[in-house]
C-alpha cells in the first residue's frame, strides 16, 4: 500500500479518537455542571460537612449507575485544592492535591470549567468545574474519566488503541507504578490487548515518532502525540493494525460514512455507504428537533409533537432509547448486508 493511504488512513484514526475523546468531554462536562448546582451539595461545601458531602455524592452516582449502568467517579474539592469527597470512597478526604495536579493551576485565574487529559496520581480525562455561590468559588465538581470506553470503541473496529504517558510523570503518578512500561513510556489505559506488548517493546519510538507509522511483521503502528489542556506533550496515543484489514479502512473514502460504518456485530460487514449517510442525517436532524422542545412557544406545540410523532412512528424502542440518549446508532436496514 502506498504510504499516501497510510497516511490518511492515520488521519482517520486520529479524528476518530478526537472525536471520542471529544464526546467524553462533553457527557462529563454535562454532568459536572449540574452536579455543581446541585444544593445539598453546595450546602454540604459551605457547611464543611464533609460526611454530608459523601452521603449525596455516593447517592447520586449510585443512582445513575442502577439506572444508566454509567459508573462514575466524582470528586468534590475544596477551594483550596483538598479533597472534600469522593464518590467510591471517603478514605482520602482532607488530601491536597495541589502537588500531584499541575493542571489545577489554571483556575487560580480562572472560573470557567474545563476538560482535559492530564496527568496526577493517574492520567485520565479530569473535568473540573467551579461550586460558586454568589460569586465566590466554594470547591469544584471533578469527573474523572478513563479511556476504557475508547480503547473498546477501537477494539470494536479491530484497532488496538494504547495510551502511555511520558514516564516524566511517574513520580507524581502514584496509582501507576506498577503499570506497563514502554520505552520511557508508562501504559495508562487499563484494557489493552496485552498481546501487543512484546511487539511494542520492540519498536524504535524516536523513529515511530518522527514517521507516525511504521511496519513490523505483520502489524502496522501508528502514531499520534497526546497533549493536556495546556497544549504541552504529556505522552502518545498509538494504534496496533493487522495488515490484514488495511484495505478497509482504505476503501472508506468519506469521513462520515468512515464513522458511521460500523456494525455491532462486525466492523467489516458494511452497510451501503448511501443509505448510511441518508440514516447519519436523520438520526441527526432527529436530535436536532428534539433539542428543539424547550424553545418552541406555546401555540406552536401542537404543530411540533405532531411532526415529532410522525417522524419517531418509524424507529423500534431500542433505537428511541439510544436516540434520546444521544447515541450515534446505526438503524436497523432490511436487506442484505454485504
Amino acid at each position: 500500500m502506498q504510504r499516501q493511504d497510510i497516511n490518511v488512513i492515520l488521519d482517520k484514526f486520529i479524528l476518530t479518537l478526537e472525536a471520542q475523546v471529544q464526546r467524553e468531554k462533553m457527557d462529563t462536562m454535562k454532568m459536572a455542571i449540574s452536579l455543581s448546582k446541585n444544593s445539598a451539595l453546595v450546602d454540604a461545601l459551605e457547611r464543611d460537612d464533609e460526611d454530608f458531602g459523601y452521603k449525596v455524592l455516593s447517592n447520586i452516582t449510585s443512582e445513575i449507575l442502577e439506572n444508566t449502568n454509567i459508573n462514575i467517579r466524582v470528586q468534590i474539592l475544596t477551594s483550596d485544592y483538598h479533597i472534600f469527597a469522593r464518590s467510591w470512597d471517603d478514605i482520602y478526604t482532607g488530601m491536597p492535591l495541589e502537588d500531584f495536579r499541575s493542571d489545577l493551576e489554571y483556575f487560580k485565574h480562572n472560573t470557567t470549567p474545563r476538560s482535559s487529559i492530564e496527568t496526577g496520581r493517574l492520567l485520565s480525562i479530569k473535568t473540573t468545574v467551579p461550586v460558586l455561590k454568589d460569586g465566590k468559588v466554594l470547591g469544584f465538581v471533578e469527573i474523572i474519566g478513563f479511556f476504557d470506553a475508547i480503547t473498546d470503541f477501537f477494539k470494536n473496529m479491530g484497532i488496538d488503541l494504547y495510551v502511555l504517558m511520558d514516564d516524566i510523570y511517574l513520580e507524581r503518578a502514584v496509582f501507576m507504578q506498577e503499570n506497563e512500561m514502554l520505552s520511557g513510556y508508562v501504559v495508562a489505559n487499563r484494557n489493552y490487548n496485552h498481546s501487543n506488548i512484546g511487539l511494542l517493546k520492540n519498536i524504535n519510538f524516536i523513529t515511530l515518532q518522527r514517521d507516525r507509522v511504521l511496519k513490523t511483521g505483520d502489524n502496522y503502528v501508528f502514531y499520534e502525540t497526546m497533549n493536556n489542556g495546556n497544549g504541552d506533550a504529556i505522552g502518545v496515543f498509538v494504534f496496533v493494525l493487522r495488515e490484514k484489514y488495511l484495505n478497509y479502512f482504505k476503501e472508506e473514502r468519506d469521513e462520515a460514512s468512515f464513522f458511521i460504518n460500523l456494525t455491532k456485530s462486525s466492523l467489516y460487514e458494511i452497510v451501503q455507504s448511501k443509505e448510511q449517510e441518508s440514516l447519519s442525517k436523520e438520526f441527526l436532524d432527529m436530535r436536532s428537533l428534539l433539542q428543539l422542545r424547550e424553545q418552541i412557544p406555546k401555540e406552536q406545540m401542537d404543530k411540533y409533537k405532531k411532526e415529532l410523532y410522525e417522524k419517531l412512528d418509524g424507529y423500534t424502542k431500542e433505537e428511541l432509547v439510544e436516540l434520546l440518549l444521544e447515541q450515534k446508532i446505526i438503524k436497523k436496514v432490511d436487506g442484505e448486508i454485504r
